[in-house]
């Protein structure tokens, strides 16, 4: 049987017969649909629709089982929409859809109710009935009238009505509901009611276990929030304060829980915090405990620096904020590459020696610049406790942690550059020795797991970056063991140079604020300004001269007499004042018995004049000059050496009966040592006692031994760059040196005319203008003299003016 109705389309929900539902209707066609219907049977057909975007759905956009609905109440509203209550009656099919004056007319076909009974039914009804109950009071929003609805649902009989009221009544999504609605017998709807809300009442029991467990929860934290108020009332009337310790403590809590701490290191913070809690807070054990706490928790626990890998990038910062030193540089940009290419640094501790000035500190800090690390220094200079490396164990009064964990507390980071500076002026005493504390620091086998006093705990170092700095190698040899040394020689007249016009010049001038134009110190000036007013490996003295003339120019500047000041070395005296030291020159003509050596110094290189004299006498050797122990063996062994070859050198044997050589080198205020200038001493002696001139363009070094081998010595760089100063230009240098001419610059080496020997016989014809005739001479001219070499050699040593 086929009806007509106005067609009504639903958005989002899907009415049942007998259900009784409110709608807000405000498009136009429904609306006319509405009135179409008030004027006729005040019957509708409601239908949902696919897609509830669709603004005017056709047959296409809407399922094909509705219902069949009576208007029971319309509302105009003011906004133009239409408030309808409607009630459904039966259940229809559509067939077609057809437009009438501005709505749509269904025709649908009339779905008669079935109706259906027996034992099997009346237990699936009760069935339902009872699950509906329990879905009704787990249901947050049916819960208010759970139980009426199910004491209503009792009184029904027919099955194909409680399906449709239950459906009604359960919040399923619109396909679920319009599949119950499109199922005609009743009994598959109540086995799809009853499906649908078994799975149902196993979500809202795991929603109503999760309300309990929240609900528990803050039940908890508001007793405990009562129980805190009410102790800190408690001790705030006790102790008179106002309670802010249990804040305190609360904040302790907090910090304990966020911060990633080791599982030794959260242990012994929640035991300390749990001891914290039961004490007076102004109790002298609390504020103990309170400190450790801030000193454990203020740790960067898990936090690290990103370190950069990038070496060339490295390399550009290491060039830019130092000018050399590049022996350093490829050290470290080689570790630099391993921590690239591994990720992890283990290896030796990196030393840099040399002498003040040049440049060990910055370089650290370029080190942690170029690799994106924080930098953290400890100067150890006059350190003599244990504690300050390790620190003290709790029991004291005032103690602290040692000096290690307070920089690593200072760098908020666990993986920074720690520079350990002055490593070799640590001191000792009664109160233990700290470079052996350093020991384990400086291990990377051992330093994963440093234990501070203070703390108690195994700190892992291993990811920190160490690098030490010392002025010489007077160190225990188990420290020097762990560390790689890497020295830094003093810088050249020229590096001077280029360094004063890179990075000392600007950096005064903005210090002093010149501006452009007004200060000039020409390269001329500058080189004045190095050989004359300083006499140091570094730069210091260097900077500090610069600043002198800055002042006085900046003066000069602002008393209106003269607009720009330009420095060269004509003017250069009018500002810098007297010349403090004189450019080490060599003897301007041969002479005898006056020898040019070449010596080593903390401040670079020197030329080193050895004279020698012959005095009446029963051939006793006398040495004079401030000389130290190894430089008076070494005279001995070359006057020993010229005595047993005497003949050979045109010296009669018998000389040295009735002679006595006196030996000096000049500067008896300046302490002088080392074996190096063995091979001057003998140039020295056999032009005295021979009457040979020396040549006072050949400067020597090296040490020689009983049989007038030449051995090998240090310094050499330093003692070229002391020779081209002095207008040197034959160098005789050991053959076993010839190694170490690599590392030379070339200007040095072009400017200087470098012959190896191996022979003191070389040294001699290289140094002296004309080489004496050999004499013959035997024993029964002067059984005193026995021609030959004695046995025995000395060892490698260096350095003419302190040991080396």
């Amino acid at each position: 049987m086929t009806e007509q109705f106005p067609l009504l389309p639903l958005r989002d929900i899907v009415v049942f017969p007998g259900m009784v539902v409110p709608l807000f209707v405000g498009r136009e066609k429904s609306v006319a649909a509405l009135e179409a219907a008030m004027d006729a049977s005040k019957d509708i057909f409601l239908l949902a629709q696919l897609d509830p975007s669709t603004d005017d759905p056709e047959g296409t956009d809407l399922y094909d089982t509705g219902v069949v609905a009576q208007v029971l109440q319309l509302l105009k509203l003011p906004d133009g929409t239409v408030r309808v209550l409607v009630e459904g009656t039966h259940r229809a099919r559509l067939s077609e859809l057809t437009t009438r004056d501005g709505y749509v007319m269904a025709d649908v076909e009339l779905i008669e109710p079935e109706t259906v009974a027996g034992s099997e039914v009346t237990a699936l009804m009760r069935q339902v009935v009872e699950q509906f109950s329990e879905y009704a009071k787990l249901n947050k929003k049916m819960s208010d009238d759970g139980d009426k609805s199910s004491g209503d649902l009792s009184d029904v009989d027919d099955a194909g009505q409680l399906a449709d009221t239950i459906a009604a009544a359960l919040s399923a999504k619109v396909s679920d509901k319009q599949a119950l609605l499109t199922e005609p017998s009743p009994l598959k709807r109540l086995e799809l009611v009853m499906a649908f809300m078994e799975g149902e009442l196993s979500v809202l029991q795991v929603e109503r276990k999760i309300r309990g467990r929240v609900k528990r929860q803050m039940e908890k934290t508001q007793r405990e929030y009562y129980l805190n108020e009410q102790l800190k009332a408690i001790q705030s009337e006790l102790g008179g304060g106002d309670g802010d310790d249990l804040d305190e403590i609360a904040e302790l809590t907090e910090k304990i829980e966020k911060t990633k701490l080791s599982k030794d290191a959260k242990e012994k913070a929640t035991a300390e915090l749990k001891k914290l809690k039961g004490m007076q807070p102004m109790s002298a054990e609390a504020t103990v405990v309170r400190n450790y706490l801030d000193v454990l928790l203020g740790l960067p626990w898990g936090k690290k620096s990103r370190v950069k890998k990038d070496i060339a990038k490295a390399q550009e910062v290491l060039d830019a904020d130092h000018y050399g030193l590049e022996k350093v540089k490829d050290r470290i940009i080689e570790y630099l590459a391993v921590q690239a290419r591994t990720n992890k640094l283990k290896g030796p501790i990196l030393c840099l020696v040399g002498p003040p000035g040049v440049g060990k500190t910055s370089l650290g800090k370029s080190i942690a610049k170029a690799t994106g690390r924080e930098f953290v220094r400890q100067s150890l200079g006059g350190v003599r406790d244990e504690a300050e490396i390790r620190g003290h164990r709790r029991t004291y009064i005032g103690s602290m942690p040692g000096k290690i964990v307070n920089n690593l507390k200072k760098a908020g980071t666990s993986n920074p550059l720690f520079l350990l500076d002055e490593i070799d002026k640590l001191g000792q005493d009664f109160r233990g020795d700290p470079a052996s504390a350093l020991l384990e620091v400086l291990d990377p086998e051992q330093n994963d797991k440093f234990q501070d006093h203070y703390l108690e705990l195994d700190l892992d170092l291993s990811d920190i970056m160490f690098v030490t700095t010392a002025n010489s190698l007077n160190l225990p040899q188990p420290l020097l063991d762990r560390m790689e040394i890497i020295r830094l020689e003093g810088y050249t007249e020229d590096e001077k140079v280029e360094i004063a016009k890179r990075h000392l010049l600007p950096k005064q001038i903005k210090e002093h604020g010149l501006k452009d134009g007004e200060f000039e110190l020409t390269e001329k000036g500058l080189r004045d300004l190095i050989r004359y007013y300083t006499r140091e490996a570094g730069v210091r003295t260097l900077e500090r001269e610069i600043a002198r003339l800055c002042r006085k120019s900046l003066r000069k500047i602002l008393e209106k007499e003269a607009s720009s000041v330009s420095i060269t070395p004509e003017n250069l005296g009018d500002f810098a004042g007297v010349r403090k030291f004189k450019h080490g020159t060599s003897e301007e003509e041969a002479q005898i018995g006056a020898v040019t050596g070449l010596a080593w110094t903390s401040v670079g290189g020197e030329l080193l004049t050895i004279e020698s004299v012959t005095t009446p006498g029963k051939g006793e050797i006398k040495t004079t000059g401030k000389l130290g122990e190894v430089m008076t063996e070494s005279v001995a062994a070359a006057f020993s050496f010229v005595k047993s070859r005497a003949p050979a050198y045109g010296i009669k044997p018998s000389l040295f009966q009735r002679r006595n050589v006196h030996i000096h080198l000049p500067e008896g205020a300046v302490p002088k040592d080392g074996p190096s200038a063995g091979i001057g001493m003998v140039t020295s002696i056999v032009s005295t006692l021979s009457g040979a001139h020396v040549r006072p363009d050949v400067a020597m070094t090296g040490e020689v031994t009983l049989r007038g081998r030449v051995l090998a010595i240090g310094g050499l760089k330093e003692k070229l760059l002391a020779a081209l100063r002095g207008g040197i230009k034959t160098v005789l240098i050991p053959e076993e040196n010839v190694k170490d001419l690599a590392e030379i610059p070339d200007n040095v080496k072009d400017g200087l005319d470098i012959v190896p020997v191996a022979h003191v016989d070389e040294v001699l014809e290289r140094a002296l203008t004309d080489m004496p005739t050999p004499i013959e001479w035997s024993e029964a001219d002067d059984l005193a003299s026995q021609p030959g070499a004695q046995a025995g050699e000395g060892s490698t040593g260096s350095g003419a003016a302190t040991a080396h």
